[in-house]
C-alpha cells in the first residue's frame, strides 16, 4: 500500500546531524520519476520549480543529472526546509537555488516569484505526493501558479497516485485512499479527470500520463493549444 508522510522527521526516519531527511520512498522511484523527466528536459536549459521538495533528495537527484537547468526546491515546514537546505549544501551543486518558502494553495507561490529574486518563465513545474495529502484548494493554487509561471513551452509534472474515470487502478490505491480521508476528510486521491478540468480553467491541458512503479502515474501537463479561427 502506499505511504503518506505529512512531516518527514516525524515518521522515525532518520535525520542527520545537519538537518537532512530521508524518505524512503525516493530511494524507490527516484529513477522512473527521472526517466519522465529526461524525455522534456534533455537538452533544455532554463528554470525549474520543484512544488514540495520536502527531504529535497530528489532536487539534488534532478541537478546532479541535469546540469543545465536551474532547480529551486521549495516547501512549506520548515524542518522540510532545513533538510532541503542541508541536502543542497551537502551536495554542493552550482545549479541548486536556496529553497523558496512557498505555500501552493496561493496562487502568487510567494513573493520571490513575482519581485525579481526569484526564478521567471520557468521550464518546469515538478510536484510530487502532495495533493492527495492537502485539500483541493492546493491543487487550485499549483495549476493557478504553473499556468502563470511556465513560458510557452513549459510543463507540469505531477507524480502519485491518481484515479481514472472515478475508479482506482489497483485496490492498494483505494485503501490507501480510505486511510487518507480517515485522516482528513479534505484529503484524498484525486480524479485525473476531476485535475483535467482544473488545468483546462487556467488553459493547460493534459499531454501524457506515465504508468509508474507502485500503481502511480506521471501526469504532463502543457500549455493549452488555441487553433486560430478560420478567416
Amino acid at each position: 500500500m502506499a505511504e503518506y508522510v505529512v512531516e518527514f522527521g516525524k515518521d522515525g526516519g532518520r535525520v542527520e546531524p545537519d538537518g537532512r531527511l530521508d524518505a524512503p520512498a525516493f530511494h524507490r522511484n527516484h529513477q522512473a520519476i527521472r526517466s519522465v523527466l529526461e524525455k522534456f528536459l534533455i537538452r533544455k536549459s532554463g528554470h525549474v520549480v520543484e512544488a514540495g521538495s520536502g527531504t529535497g533528495q530528489h532536487v539534488v537527484d534532478f541537478a546532479r543529472h541535469f546540469p543545465d537547468i536551474i532547480w529551486w526546491p521549495s516547501d512549506l515546514n520548515e524542518q522540510h526546509l532545513k533538510s532541503i537546505a542541508a541536502w543542497r549544501a551537502h551536495a554542493g551543486l552550482a545549479n541548486i537555488r536556496p529553497p523558496l518558502r512557498i505555500d501552493i494553495s496561493d496562487p502568487a507561490w510567494c513573493r520571490e516569484m513575482h519581485d525579481g529574486s526569484g526564478p521567471a518563465n520557468l521550464l518546469a513545474v515538478f510536484c510530487a505526493n502532495v495533493i492527495h495529502i492537502a485539500p483541493w484548494r492546493v491543487a487550485e493554487g499549483l495549476f493557478a501558479g504553473a499556468a502563470r509561471y511556465l513560458r510557452p513551452d513549459g510543463r507540469l509534472f505531477l507524480y502519485g497516485p491518481f484515479k481514472r474515470g472515478g475508479k482506482h487502478t489497483a485496490i492498494s490505491n483505494a485503501v490507501f485512499d480510505t486511510s487518507l480521508r480517515e485522516n482528513n476528510p479534505e484529503w484524498g486521491v484525486r480524479d485525473v479527470e476531476a485535475l483535467e478540468e482544473l488545468a483546462a480553467r487556467v488553459r493547460l491541458t493534459l499531454a501524457e500520463i506515465a504508468e509508474m512503479p507502485a500503481n502511480n502515474l506521471t501526469l504532463v501537463f502543457e500549455r493549452s493549444k488555441i487553433s486560430n479561427p478560420s478567416s
